[in-house]
């Protein structure tokens, strides 16, 4: 766009005229409040005031084949003095993302130096390319520095140069893709050649010339290298420079900005699509059971060999599945935690491969790991309104010492989790257990009523309700654990247990602690939550508990179906009380308890069948960038 306005023209000359070829819009831009628009067979005033804007209409065929003709008159318009021509070659250059997030590139749109969210939110996504399609060895491909191949290729996103103009033109100017040092660390840029895609960009290229070999589009394809993270809000960024080669001065310049996609997490009420269990010498009988129930829920198990697990059956502590999703192409992540025990290796050598990517956080400092980053104390609820905010993608929740002890989960994860903005974290209180982890006291289940879904709490308070009222209905000598060769307690004997009653005590102030966070950060109210009987006892350090019998809560959630760990509570009439209470809870709103006996391989190690299991779920069909941030 050129503009002229009033400079030198002949003596005498007090109006004038122009005229441009098709391929320019010539528009005469004036005040109407100082300057009458001239009526036929009139001219424009020479007036300071007055500009003539020039815009192309398209790029040029030969060099100066678009002109614009200035006529100037004296005596009021009737008699003509002189004329000049300006002669202009037209380019057209423009450097287009997916900036409507449709996953196709719209050219020639205006904003794409900008990124905003919501519904009507623009700006274009990068994936971190974080799968395996191009290495074998348990590389991810951001890792890898070889050249993607054409299954890689569909990972990255799209984005077209367009440089338009008679070939002459590009003898004496060029163009350039440029990127910052920082954002070369963050992505890198590919061209398509005749054999392979050639990286131009990233690393150590901050600059490309781009040969433009007659082609007036030319596609690159971009991958994200890091995650969103403390020190990286997410935002990277493209400059397309025009420039002239005899003094380098800029001719046109233009930028692009990609925001990194997120990891996100799945909470318990997403469909599931694959479940993990560890395959170890003690738990043939409970993969037996677990088996039958997945069966039921018609997912797929996948079994985790000695190769893969090394004797550590917490498959629950190692590993955390979500996804990652731009416009174009969306896949499941996992997220391996820095616990590195026997699964350590698992997560990627046998989960990462094509489409299904892997990232980890790891602090430098190996002695500062502790309990609480195990993936049992990492959760995120459904979709909630809060306050009139709406979070529809859940909010992730962490177990933290609160103050009450020095204990957290490492900074590397927090950052990390924090940094991903759309499932804002939540702090619980959980070390006030001896394992530390949340899942031992919470777990949501799907519903089709109210907020679609429960929150479930462990509750001693619940649980010794329910003993008094089977004492009362004269069944204070039913006995718990029986037949397990076991230590059996009578409900008598719980009642009467000075220890057990201090134990659940303090434990029932921990969680109702949890209740009011939960309620307050989710916008739940007590109509969402359903107590799950429970009861923990003091376990051989004397500030922290662990639980007396199986913990319900801590299930593995299948769409309708609950595996649930079998309490082994007092039978009445030939029933476990605790099973029937559960059951009454949950089965009217739908949902199926299966109960599976965990109690030698899971719970005497201080954990149960959510802890002993994993599930790949499906991701959420709300796309993140809609989020109101």
């Amino acid at each position: 766009m050129l503009y002229f306005t009033f400079r030198s023209f002949p003596n005498g000359a007090d109006s004038f005229d122009t005229l441009g070829t098709s391929s320019l819009d010539v528009i005469v831009v004036y005040n109407p409040k100082n300057v009458n628009k001239p009526q036929k067979g009139e001219k424009w005033p020479l007036n300071k005031s007055i500009k003539v804007v020039v815009s192309p209409t398209k790029a040029s065929a030969d060099l100066n084949d678009s002109k614009v003709k200035v006529s100037y008159y004296g005596s009021q318009g009737k008699e003509l003095l002189g004329s000049s021509l300006l002669y202009l070659t037209n380019v057209d250059i423009s450097l287009d993302v997916d900036l409507y997030r449709t996953g196709m590139v719209k050219s020639r749109v205006r904003g794409k130096d900008t990124w905003s969210w919501g519904r009507n939110g623009k700006g274009a996504i990068l994936l971190v390319n974080c799968d395996s399609d191009r290495n074998t060895s348990g590389v991810t491909d951001s890792e890898d520095t070889g050249p993607p191949n054409a299954a890689d290729v569909k990972d990255m996103s799209p984005m077209i140069l367009t440089a338009e103009g008679p070939d002459d033109i590009f003898d004496d100017y060029k163009v350039y893709l440029q990127i910052s040092s920082l954002d070369a660390k963050r992505m890198r840029v590919y061209q398509k050649r005749r054999y392979q895609y050639a990286q131009v960009l990233g690393k150590d290229k901050l600059s490309y010339e781009v040969k433009r070999e007659n082609l007036d589009e030319i596609t690159f394809y971009l991958e994200g290298l890091e995650f969103p993270d403390y020190d990286f809000p997410g935002l990277v960024y493209i400059d397309l420079i025009f420039k002239k080669v005899k003094d380098g001065s800029q001719i046109f310049t233009e930028q692009v900005v990609f925001r990194v996609a997120p990891w996100i997490m799945t909470p318990n009420t997403q469909k599931p699509l694959e479940v993990y269990v560890c395959n170890i010498k003690t738990n043939t009988e409970f993969i037996k059971y677990l088996s039958e129930f997945v069966e039921k829920a018609r997912c797929p198990l996948n079994k985790v060999t000695y190769s893969g697990n090394r004797g550590d059956q917490w498959v629950q502590d190692e590993m955390e599945f979500g996804y990652t999703e731009a416009p174009h192409k969306k896949f499941p992540v996992v997220l391996d935690s820095p616990r590195n025990q026997g699964l350590k290796n698992f997560p990627v050598t046998q989960v990462l491969g094509p489409d299904f990517g892997y990232v980890t956080r790891e602090p430098t400092n190996r002695g500062s790991v502790n309990t609480l980053d195990s993936f049992g104390n990492l959760e995120v609820s459904p979709p909630v309104v809060v306050d009139g905010k709406s979070y529809p993608l859940g909010r992730i929740l962490i177990g933290d010492g609160l103050s009450k002890s020095n204990m957290r989960m490492n900074k590397v994860l927090r950052d990390f989790l924090h940094a991903q903005q759309v499932q804002a974290p939540v702090y619980l209180y959980s070390t006030w257990l001896y394992v530390g982890h949340i899942d031992e006291f919470m777990s949501f289940v799907p519903t089709s009523d109210r907020k679609g879904f429960r929150l479930l709490l462990a509750s001693p308070r619940a649980c010794l309700e329910l003993f008094k009222q089977k004492k009362r209905e004269g069944h204070g000598d039913k006995v718990m654990f029986e037949g397990l060769g076991k230590k059996e307690y009578t409900i008598d004997e719980v009642l009467s247990s000075k220890t057990l009653a201090e134990a659940s005590e303090k434990c029932q102030e921990s969680i109702d602690l949890n209740r009011k966070i939960l309620k307050k950060e989710l916008g739940l109210s007590e109509a969402d939550i359903i107590d799950i009987p429970m009861l923990y006892k003091y376990d051989s350090e004397p500030e922290t508990v662990d639980s007396f019998f199986p913990n319900m809560v801590n299930m593995l959630v299948l769409g309708k179906n609950l595996g649930i760990p079998k309490p082994f509570g007092p039978k009445i009439s030939g029933t476990c009380c605790l099973e029937a209470k559960v059951q009454s809870l949950l089965e009217p709103l739908g949902l199926r308890c299966t109960f599976i006996d965990d109690f030698a391989t899971y719970h005497e190690y201080l954990g149960e069948v959510h802890c002993g299991t994993n599930v790949v779920r499906k991701p959420f069909s709300f796309s993140w960038w809609e989020c109101s941030m």
